[in-house]
C-alpha cells in the first residue's frame, strides 16, 4: 500500500502549451498506474505576459479534480508571500516590484514556491513528498525505437523508494533533449553534422535512406563539449538516426536534418537525444551528486535546501545544489531511474515558447545573455566543489573564485576555437559546388545554422566578447563573492522563514 502524499512543483514562464501537454501526461500516466493518495500540484506561474497568467490559470483549473488538485500559484500572491522577505533573502526570494513579477528565473520562482508548499504542510502529517518540475517535460520516457511510452510508474516507484530506504533527497534525469544550454553543445553537435554531410557526400539523391538502424546510446553528458569536467568521456561523433517511416531517400533524410538543424539553438540535439533503459528500480538506486532541478523529490525536511545563488539566474543551480546537498547528506542523497521526457520545443516551428537569454530576430539567433549564464554558473559550481573539499577562509576563498575563473576562461576560449575549426569543416562541405546538396532548398537551412554558430562563436562573437572582458568580470566577481558570504545568513534566514509558512 502506498504511504506518500505527493506535491509537485512547476515552475512555468509564458509556457501554456508547455504546461498543458505536463498535465495532459500527468493525467494519461494516473489513468495507467492509478494512486491512492492525494495528488497536488502547484503551477508557480512565473509569466511576464498577462495572457500567459489568465491561460495558466484556466489550464489548471481545468484539469483540477478531487483526486488531483491543481493549484495556480499567481504573480500577486507570490509577491504577497516574499514581499516581507526581500531584506533578509535577497539571493533567495529576489526583489521586484509587484507589477514586474514575471521572469524572475526558475530559481527564485522555486523558492518561493517553496515557501507556498511550506504553507501548505502547516499541520499536515509529514508524510508527503515534493516533486520539483520544468513544464517542459512529460510523465513518460521516450525508448530506444523512438517510441514515447508509460513505461514507468512513477509515483509508486518514488513511494516504494522513500517508504524502503531512509533517502531524503532523489533526483531524476531526464531523456529525449539535453537538460543543458547549447551554449555548451555546440562543438558536439558540429561535429556529428560534418560527419551526417560527410556520408552524405558518398550518397545519391535517390539512393535508399541509409540512417537507420544507427542509434547509438546517449550516456551521461554524452551532449557536453566538455563532459570531461564531470567524469565522463562520450564518443567523438554519433550518426542522425532519421526518424522516417516508409519508402524515402537519403535526399529527403538530408532535408527532415536540415529542418531541425536550427531548433538546437533552444535546446534540442537531434542525434544525441538520450532513451530510457529499463532496469529493475532499487538496483539503480545510488549516491548522487548533481540535482536535476526539473525531476528531484524531497521530504519535507529538506525544504532546507533552497536553490542557491538564485537572483544571479546563473545555469548549473541544479548541480551547485547537489554539492551542497551531497556535503550534507550524504548517502541520504540518492539518483535512481525515473527519468521524465524533456522536450524542448512545442511541435510546431521548433522553438520554444519562452527561453530566457536566447533572442530571435528572423534567421538571427544570439545566444550570449545564456552564454553568460552558463559561463558564471559553471564557475560558480566548482567554485562550491572546490569551497566544500577545502573550506577556505578570507582572502584564500577568493582566490578559488579567481582561479576557478581562469580556469574556466581557458576551457571556454580553447572549445571556442575548436568550435571555429569544426565550422570551417562543415562550411567547407556544404559549399561545395560538386556535392548534389547545392539546388536543394533545404540546404539553406544548414547554411542559416552555421551564420548562427559564426555569430555566437566566432572572433566578434558577443558572448564571448562579455567573459573576456576584465571589467565584466569584476563586476561579475563583486556579485558571486557577495552572494557566496551571504549564503550562511541566508540559510539560517530562510529556516526562520519556513518556521513562519
Amino acid at each position: 500500500m502506498s504511504k506518500h502524499r505527493f506535491i509537485i512543483v512547476v515552475p512555468v514562464a509564458d509556457r501554456p502549451r508547455h504546461i498543458q501537454a505536463c498535465l495532459d501526461s500527468l493525467h494519461e500516466l494516473l489513468r495507467r498506474y492509478p494512486y491512492q493518495h492525494l495528488i497536488r500540484v502547484l503551477i508557480a506561474d512565473d509569466s511576464a505576459d498577462a495572457a500567459n497568467v489568465a491561460a495558466n490559470r484556466e489550464i489548471a483549473a481545468r484539469y483540477s479534480t478531487p483526486d488531483l488538485q491543481v493549484i495556480h500559484f499567481g504573480p500577486e500572491e507570490q509577491w504577497t508571500l516574499s514581499e516581507p522577505l526581500w531584506e533578509s533573502l535577497p539571493g533567495v526570494v529576489g526583489n521586484k516590484p509587484c507589477e514586474a513579477f514575471g521572469h524572475k528565473g526558475q530559481g527564485v520562482m522555486r523558492n518561493i514556491a517553496y515557501l507556498k508548499v511550506a504553507a501548505m504542510l502547516q499541520d499536515e502529517p509529514d508524510d508527503v513528498l515534493i516533486w520539483s518540475l520544468d513544464s517542459d517535460q512529460e510523465f513518460c520516457v521516450k525508448l530506444a525505437d523512438g517510441r514515447i511510452d508509460y513505461a514507468v510508474d512513477y509515483f509508486g516507484g518514488l513511494d516504494a523508494i522513500f517508504s524502503r530506504t531512509d533517502a531524503l533527497v532523489l533526483t531524476g534525469k531526464v531523456v529525449g533533449d539535453p537538460p543543458v544550454s547549447p551554449a555548451v553543445m555546440t562543438a558536439n553537435f558540429l561535429a556529428d553534422v560534418e560527419g551526417f554531410l560527410q556520408d552524405m557526400a558518398t550518397r545519391t539523391t535517390q539512393a535508399p535512406c541509409s540512417h537507420h538502424g544507427v542509434t547509438q546510446r546517449s550516456g551521461d553528458a554524452a551532449y557536453h563539449d566538455m563532459a570531461d569536467l564531470f567524469g565522463f568521456q562520450p564518443e567523438a561523433r554519433y550518426a542522425y538516426p532519421c526518424p522516417l517511416t516508409g519508402p524515402h531517400t537519403d535526399a529527403d533524410c538530408f532535408a527532415h536534418f536540415a529542418g531541425r538543424v536550427n531548433s538546437f539553438f533552444y535546446g534540442e540535439h537531434p542525434t544525441r537525444i538520450s532513451c530510457y533503459e529499463p532496469a529493475e528500480l532499487f538496483s539503480t538506486v545510488q549516491p548522487a551528486r548533481t540535482v536535476y532541478a526539473g525531476n528531484y523529490v524531497f521530504k519535507p525536511a529538506a525544504l532546507k535546501y533552497f536553490i542557491p545563488f538564485a537572483s544571479l539566474r546563473l545555469r548549473m543551480s541544479g548541480p551547485t545544489l547537489g554539492r551542497i546537498v551531497k556535503a550534507e547528506l550524504g548517502p541520504r542523497f540518492v539518483s535512481a531511474n525515473l527519468p521524465m521526457l524533456h522536450k524542448r520545443t512545442v511541435e510546431s516551428g521548433g522553438q520554444s515558447e519562452f527561453r530566457p537569454g536566447i533572442e530571435t530576430q528572423a534567421e538571427t539567433i544570439d545566444m550570449s545573455g545564456e552564454f553568460e549564464r552558463q559561463f558564471y554558473g559553471d564557475v560558480m559550481l566548482f567554485t562550491t566543489e572546490r569551497r566544500l573539499s577545502c573550506r577556505p577562509a578570507g582572502a584564500d576563498f577568493c582566490n578559488v573564485l579567481d582561479e576557478t575563473r581562469a580556469e574556466m576562461l581557458d576551457k571556454y576560449n580553447t572549445r571556442q576555437q575548436a568550435i571555429l575549426q569544426r565550422l570551417n569543416a562543415v562550411e567547407s562541405l556544404l559549399n561545395d559546388p560538386a556535392r548534389w546538396w547545392q539546388d536543394k532548398p533545404a540546404t539553406e537551412h544548414f547554411r542559416y545554422f552555421c551564420a548562427n554558430v559564426r555569430r555566437n562563436f566566432g572572433a566578434d562573437s558577443s558572448g564571448h566578447a562579455r567573459i573576456n572582458d576584465p571589467m565584466r568580470w569584476q563586476q561579475w566577481r563583486s556579485d558571486l563573492l557577495a552572494a557566496i558570504e551571504r549564503y550562511p545568513a541566508e540559510r539560517a534566514a530562510w529556516e526562520k522563514a519556513l518556521c513562519r509558512h
